[in-house]
């Protein structure tokens, strides 16, 4: 029985063979994510001479099935002109992404090898943060001077039916004089119109539109409450900059979730795959796990000042990771709850009096509940009333503590300019292992003074 080749065994073996056909024909019976697996189980010499072997259309193509930090990766292994002449293919959004996650002169050596008005638009919106309207729109979209006709239009779209055809058209934009939109069209409205009908009788005029500054938040209140494929953008004197798509608003407000996610996670840069070169991965979790032993050390730190006190009780040692490990889930469940409204838009900065008071109230439930179970395993383990107080009321304080901190310091960070996904849960473990070292010996200290346990 024949063994049955990878799907990255196979374009290997295509690739080899040199023919260009067979492999554009074979990459299109994969799904995105399995052209995303394969070419990442092939070597940087094998990336590069797939990309060379491949038509710049079909190469392009096949970088946009891919994530933009893996796209640039393989971009960044070819010679300027051929990954220009690939980059010239991808429409405008795309092409800025892949571009942005590339290192600085080597984007602009691309760019200087580019169609130069390609390249113009890809360096203005490279001006636009990720997660602007700029940042995530395209600039290829149909637009005509009011002053027109509709027999105008109609001529247009057959004369250059080949480049609209990339466009995914269904609306066409209204200017007047200043460049400023005025207004929109269906084409399904202009199909159906007489020829000799002028565009301001057929537009719909006055037509929704978002700044280029506009966020991710924004946009996507916007698309939950119009049932639109996209939306024009302006800038704030209203001439026309581009269009952002719901399905590319929907995948950028996707992605900076999954990167809080891995911030949140201690990866810095809140991206990695594990195709990347070894070391800038293990860079990028050296940098948080670094802190975090320091930080931890520093927590540690307050056992040292009640080493007379474990001696005495040795039991304790028991008590003392678990009640630091469940303050620190409980803290960064509220981190993971803050991050996630100040993400959506629920929350700001300056509500921190309301989270403090909704975590409040929770955390005194959490707290009890918690503290009174581990204080009824305490007395089984002991049969000592004094050391399953101490363990319940210790558990108890840290949990109500961590809660509210916990849901209070991603505020703090945030108004402070710093990235709370990646610094709240870090302040949250650090303080909530301090707090519970201090309660359970502290606590421990005082019974023992008067002989209770």
């Amino acid at each position: 029985m024949t063994d049955v080749l990878q799907p990255w065994e196979v374009i290997e073996g295509l690739v080899a063979q040199g023919n260009p056909d067979k492999v554009t024909e074979f990459l299109a019976t994969l799904s995105s994510a399995e052209i995303a697996r394969a070419v990442s189980r092939l070597d940087d010499s094998q990336q590069a001479a797939l990309l060379m072997l491949l038509e710049p259309e079909d190469a392009a193509d096949l970088l946009e099935e891919l994530s933009d930090t893996q796209g640039a990766d393989l971009i960044e292994e070819l010679e300027p002109d051929h990954a220009a002449a690939i980059i010239d293919e991808m429409d405008s959004g795309h092409r800025v992404d892949v571009l942005g996650e590339m290192e600085e002169d080597e984007a602009e050596a691309i760019l200087d090898k580019m169609d130069p008005e390609e390249a113009e638009d890809a360096r203005q919106l490279l001006t636009y943060p990720e997660d602007l309207a700029g940042g995530i729109m395209i600039t290829e979209f149909l637009s005509y001077h009011m002053n027109l006709h509709v027999k105008d239009v109609l001529q247009d779209l057959r004369d250059n039916a080949d480049m609209y055809s990339d466009y995914g058209v269904q609306y066409a934009y209204v200017i007047n004089e200043h460049e400023r939109l005025v207004g929109v069209i269906r084409l399904r409205d202009l199909i159906l119109s007489k020829p000799e009908a002028p565009l301001t009788s057929v537009m719909i005029p006055n037509p929704l539109y978002v700044y280029v500054d506009s966020t991710l938040d924004e946009l996507d209140e916007f698309f939950d409450r119009y049932a639109f494929v996209g939306v024009p953008v302006t800038d704030h004197n209203g001439v026309m900059a581009g269009v952002v798509r719901r399905g590319d608003a929907e995948e950028a407000y996707s992605e900076r979730a999954e990167q809080s996610l891995m911030r949140f996670g201690g990866i810095i840069g809140g991206e990695e795959f594990r195709n990347m070169p070894v070391f800038p991965r293990a860079s990028r979790r050296l940098a948080w796990l670094l802190i975090n032993m320091g930080l931890s050390l520093c927590a540690a730190s307050v056992i040292l000042q009640f080493e007379d006190t474990i001696a005495r009780k040795i039991a304790l040692v028991f008590f003392i990771p678990v009640i630091a490990n469940m303050s620190g889930c409980c803290g960064n469940q509220a981190v993971a709850v803050s991050i996630r409204e100040l993400a959506m838009g629920l929350i700001q900065p300056q509500d921190y009096l309301r989270v403090w008071r909704k975590e409040m109230q929770v955390g005194l439930i959490i707290a009890t509940v918690m503290g009174a179970s581990l204080g009824a395993i305490a007395y089984l383990l002991h049969h000592n009333p004094f050391i399953g107080l101490l363990a319940g009321g210790a558990l108890s304080m840290n949990i109500f503590v961590a809660l509210t901190v916990g849901g209070l310091i991603p505020l703090f960070w945030k108004r402070l300019g710093f990235d709370p996904a990646l610094a709240a849960p870090l302040v949250v473990t650090t303080f909530g292992d301090m707090c519970g070292f201090f309660l359970v010996l502290s606590m421990a200290a005082l019974l023992i003074s008067h002989g209770l346990i």
